[in-house]
């Protein structure tokens, strides 16, 4: 009888590490235009129990600075979420901690690009989720030069973190919502302007170190 337990549970530790590493494959490499994977996905590969396997692959993660995050379609729930709200969210791997802008550097982002991607952000959170183009490259332009931001934007566009409508607004895309905390980054920003002499406005650099402590940088 014990060696009967001992066998099936052998039997269900190999049954769950098969499943960790399929979810792992599931995340890591690219499948869609779109990096990450729908719920409903991995309820396809493994299982109907997939959160499981998702909390146990998130405990292997952590060893190495990662997280699987929950990206849920219409907004993050208030209670615990349901089934068919986990199945049509998507889920991404991104850094569980966060970068410092040397690091952010040498993956190719300026300073300045970093500042400016955290005051098209803000701008656009600060004004219920849409702002006009013209309105944040204004606002840019108090920072960069007219060509650069005109190249900004295309780029935080072509990269995920915004998205523009053919009216010219601008909303936050895909990556934005899954790397950036956006109620810290808004609470970073205020804190950088009540500490800011009127003499002294916030820094290229202060303001992109404030966004690059925020950005949890997803996993190709």
């Amino acid at each position: 009888m014990e060696r009967r337990c001992t066998t099936l549970k052998l039997t269900k530790k190999a049954h769950y590490a098969s499943r960790i590493k399929r979810a792992a494959h599931l995340l890591f490499f690219k499948h869609h235009k779109m990096p990450g994977v729908k719920g409903w996905e991995l309820k396809g590969r493994l299982g109907v129990n997939y959160p499981r396997i998702i909390s146990l692959l998130n405990s292997h993660l952590e060893k190495l600075d990662l997280r699987v995050k929950t990206v849920f379609e219409e907004g993050t729930p208030t209670g615990k979420p349901s089934g068919r709200e986990l199945d049509r969210a998507r889920f991404y791997v991104t850094l569980r901690g966060t970068l410092e802008p040397r690091e952010a550097r040498m993956m190719g982002w300026r300073i300045d690009d970093m500042a400016g991607l955290a005051t098209t952000i803000s701008t656009i959170i600060a004004n219920q989720g849409r702002a006009s183009r013209e309105e944040v490259e204004e606002l840019l332009r108090e920072k960069l030069p007219n060509w650069r931001v005109h190249t900004n934007m295309d780029r935080y566009r072509r990269a995920g973190y915004i998205t523009e409508d053919e009216k010219g607004y601008l909303y936050l895309g895909w990556r934005t919502r899954a790397e950036v905390d956006e109620k810290q980054l808004i609470d970073s920003l205020l804190i950088e302007q009540e500490t800011a002499t009127t003499d002294s406005p916030i820094s290229v650099e202060d303001e992109a170190r404030a966004d690059s402590s925020l950005i949890e940088q997803e996993v190709d």
